[in-house]
């Protein structure tokens, strides 16, 4: 693809409104240069992925994955009226108006301004308020045990690189018996090429490999990153950060949904996961 344009955040965009990669490579990230290349790539890729995906996300609807599961039937977080609930990596906050609508006291955090910035104008559409802060999951400003819930669809939690240091953090600032909900990439998804097409499950890479994928520009600069967990990875961190695992969830391709999502779609649903849940609670 040709690059049509440059994004606010000083990166090219390519036809289809994302950041134009110049480079991929799997190598070594750390946490700076992970936090600085997702800042920016989300900054610039909100516009395409809200075009894209924001009528299945909805204004204010909680959808926790691709596969199309929604917490107004999954009930993972429980009775969340009268709680105060984090919700981690919002995006355009979709799932914390949600929340609010269901009678929680609701923050939304994100490290992208950018997607903040339209959470912010869908505040104001909606007339659902709920509280923006922009912020690194590896650094929650708030107090030690001042929230009853935490959850993250989706959220920041595939692109941090110390993933155990920001579920200590989620532990810290929840409340003891707390409960915190996340969903991430399945660690399935790893090994096959990102198509949605069910020909293409062959594998392409190890299950084992945990070096980061990482996307560069023209110049060679990190633009993006992400970084992969096995399950038993999944799990120890949650345990080493004091947190009880009592899920897993692996949600199954919902009858009648079409929506295809990047390398999720019915097809593919139907034969491998594509989501983990992690469903757990402080001590």
């Amino acid at each position: 693809m040709t690059d049509s344009s440059t994004a606010p955040s000083g990166l090219p965009l390519a036809d289809d409104g994302y950041p134009a990669a110049g480079g991929v490579a799997r190598r070594r990230a750390g946490v700076e240069e992970s936090v600085r290349a997702n800042r920016r790539w989300w900054d610039a890729a909100a516009p395409a992925y809200l075009a894209e995906h924001g009528a299945d996300l909805g204004d204010a609807d909680f959808l926790w994955c691709p596969e199309g599961l929604r917490e107004a039937e999954a009930h993972l977080l429980g009775d969340v009226a009268g709680r105060r609930v984090l919700e981690l990596g919002c995006g355009s906050a979709p799932c914390a108006r949600w929340l609010r609508t269901a009678g929680a006291d609701v923050v939304a955090l994100d490290l992208s301004a950018g997607m903040l910035q339209h959470a912010a104008e869908l505040n104001r559409a909606t007339g659902v308020a709920v509280p923006l802060v922009q912020a690194d999951a590896g650094a929650l400003p708030f107090t030690d045990g001042s929230l009853d819930l935490a959850c993250s669809a989706f959220g920041g939690l595939p692109f941090v690189a110390d993933v155990e240091g920001a579920l200590r953090e989620v532990a810290r600032v929840l409340r003891p018996g707390g409960r915190f909900v996340a969903s991430v990439n399945h660690p399935m998804r790893w090994p096959f090429p990102d198509s949605a097409d069910p020909e293409d499950l062959r594998i392409v890479s190890s299950y084992f490999d945990r070096t980061p994928y990482v996307e560069t520009d023209d110049a060679g600069n990190t633009v993006y990153v992400e970084h992969h967990r096995t399950v038993g990875d999944w799990v120890r961190a949650v345990v080493g950060a004091g947190l009880v695992l009592d899920d897993l969830v692996e949600p199954e391709w919902t009858a009648g949904r079409t929506e295809n999502w990047g390398q999720w779609s019915p097809e593919r649903g139907a034969l491998v996961p594509g989501t983990l849940i992690l469903v757990c609670r402080r001590c």
